[in-house]
């Protein structure tokens, strides 16, 4: 049911720029190899569970607008008897049995809860999927800044989970507009969130430790040169692909005109050998 180990659990450490760094012991006391499936799908039903607004709502007879008088008298009309229009077996009347609205609340106790995060997020780091990052301070929203942190991992085509040390409103409108990076306090992350991402970025001072500072290694020139090589180099695919294409084009052409070219020759001879023969019968 709960799987744990007790060797200690390393991490990836980077710069907020993609410097990578030596490799971090993580708190013993929450990353301990604790993985509880049970308590994590507890936790993940609530939360979905709780997402839900429950509106479905349909009228019943005594709801619907209508049916205040008795449609035809009790007796004489041959048909049977009835009191009101808004009857469920009418069109228009009320609905039996239907939803009226209900609560999909599922409360879970806050142990098991702190459990569950507690699972997921030892199971992200045995999966060398949990990656700590020394700082984030952004002077402003940068969305470029952010994106080439996580080019620099090489995690941007992945589901990503930043937690940052507290609420940081410019990491969290540089994150804003990219579809699959998610940023939210350290505090405030859930089971659902940590297994919906497949890689998590954790800030050092939300896991109560500070790294020293490190230089930043020039890589932006060379990602930009690398960007522009790539892009010369499928322009100049592109260009040979509709250079074949055109050289192709031209050849089917030639042998279209050749092959329409023959059949007049052939009746151009006809025509010569049929002249001359008439040419001999008349002498």
């Amino acid at each position: 049911m709960a799987e744990t180990t007790n060797s200690t659990i390393k991490a990836a450490a980077y710069t907020s720029g993609g410097t990578e760094r030596e490799r971090v012991d993580l708190p013993a006391d929450l990353f301990d190899g604790t993985i509880n499936m049970p308590v994590m799908h507890q936790a993940v039903k609530a939360y979905l569970s709780n997402q839900r607004l429950g509106l479905a709502y349909t009228k019943t007879r005594g709801l619907v607008t209508g049916g205040n008088q008795k449609p035809w008298k009790q007796k004489g009309t041959g048909r049977a008897r009835q009191g009101s229009r808004r009857a469920p077996h009418f069109v228009g009347g009320g609905t039996v049995f239907g939803p009226t609205g209900r609560k999909y609340v599922q409360a879970v106790p806050r142990q098991i809860r702190a459990l569950a995060r507690k699972s997921a997020l030892n199971a992200r780091a045995r999966e060398n999927a949990l990656i700590v990052i020394d700082s984030f301070n952004y002077d402003k929203p940068s969305t470029k800044q952010l994106l080439s942190l996580t080019s620099a991992l090489g995690v941007a085509e992945k589901k990503v989970l930043i937690l940052t040390d507290g609420m940081k409103q410019n990491v969290f409108l540089s994150g804003r507009n990219l579809q699959r990076t998610h940023v939210m306090p350290y505090s405030d992350v859930s089971t659902y969130h940590i297994l919906w991402s497949d890689v998590v970025l954790v800030e050092s001072n939300a896991l109560g430790y500070q790294l020293e500072g490190v230089d930043e290694k020039p890589r932006a020139v060379g990602s930009k040169s690398e960007g522009k090589s790539q892009r010369a180099a499928k322009a100049e695919a592109k260009a040979e692909a509709k250079a074949a294409k055109k050289s192709a084009a031209k050849k089917t052409a030639a042998r279209a005109e050749a092959k329409a070219a023959k059949p007049k020759a052939k009746t151009a001879k006809k025509s010569a050998a049929k002249k001359s023969a008439g040419k001999k019968k008349g002498k």
